[in-house]
């Protein structure tokens, strides 16, 4: 992970979870989730899994919602394929174009690209994606005010 983007996943149970959904935030985490969070565990509960990802990189967020970016994510949503070459055959794609698609995405933290004997499965955890993209310039007294 770099310094760019950072991603939380929250509790790892989502087997059980009915809302898989995915945040894409732009400079900014939602800190609403984490409080519920971290109280929901203070009374002893079990927290919702809460997924997001923040970008301070608009190109980030450009690979997200690119056609190839989605087509790729809902082939492996909607069909889990065992490797990166089945996933090609799915989008009918280069194995290599598909290759370097699904890297970008693991470095985006939006795919986990699991080692299965010589081949990598492609994993995505969540079954839909939010993105919330401000377009209002943040506050003056604000770090960024000058992006």
């Amino acid at each position: 992970m770099t310094e760019e983007q950072g991603a939380t996943t929250g509790v790892d149970d989502t087997e059980n979870t009915t809302d898989r959904t995915l945040h894409v935030r732009f400079r900014e985490g939602s800190d609403d989730d984490l409080e519920e969070a971290l109280a929901a565990l203070d009374r002893g509960e079990t927290p919702d899994p809460q997924f997001e990802v923040v970008f301070h990189d608009p190109g980030d967020v450009h690979l997200v919602t690119r056609p190839k970016s989605l087509e790729l994510l809902r082939a492996i949503v909607q069909h889990e394929p065992a490797s990166i070459r089945e996933t090609a055959r799915l989008v009918d794609r280069d194995v290599s174009q598909v290759h370097r698609n699904l890297t970008e995405l693991e470095a985006l933290h939006l795919v986990e690209l699991v080692d299965e004997g010589n081949a990598k499965r492609p994993v995505v955890w969540y079954d839909a994606i939010d993105i919330d993209l401000p377009l209002v310039k943040p506050a003056v007294d604000s770090d960024e005010a000058t992006v």
